[in-house]
């Protein structure tokens, strides 16, 4: 007498049942942890900018103005955006055109892959470091989003 050999195809479905819901449990979580790496694009590049507005600040006595980021040196800071391109770099000047203050934010971008990072929409430094971020309702979510 021969024995059977191999799976029945309700061991099967049972397999695929378990791998199917294993697998909607953790997408959620791997989808929030590439949100969390693609932030580094976001905070990697404010930080590479504010350190250029200090340098063009000690060789032109004032800091660059929006219109500037993107310019090669001297004339500007030389960078049009973040080196992945997960988010947009906006340069403001805080007490009008010939300021001695600056704010950099970084925006998700609302097409790219970051558009669903609720939780830190916009992350900015000023010219006294202070780090902040803001989720898609405006509310301050500092402590989340900066490492």
């Amino acid at each position: 007498m021969r024995t059977a050999q191999g799976f029945s195809l309700t061991e099967l479905l049972v397999t695929l049942a378990i791998l199917a819901l294993l697998a909607a449990a953790a997408t959620p979580l791997w989808i929030k942890q590439l949100e969390r790496a693609r932030r580094l694009d976001a905070t990697d590049a404010l930080v590479r900018v504010a350190v250029l507005q200090e340098r063009f600040h000690f060789e032109n006595g004032r800091y660059a103005r929006a219109g500037e980021l993107a310019a090669p040196p001297p004339a500007g800071l030389g960078v049009a955006g973040t080196e992945r391109g997960y988010y947009e770099l906006r340069l403001q000047a805080l007490e009008g055109d010939l300021s001695d203050s600056f704010a950099v934010e970084a925006v998700a971008d609302p097409q790219g892959p970051q558009a669903g990072d609720d939780q830190c929409r916009v992350l900015s430094i000023d010219s006294t470091g202070r780090r902040a971020s803001e989720n898609t309702d405006g509310k301050a979510s500092t402590d989340t989003c900066w490492p």
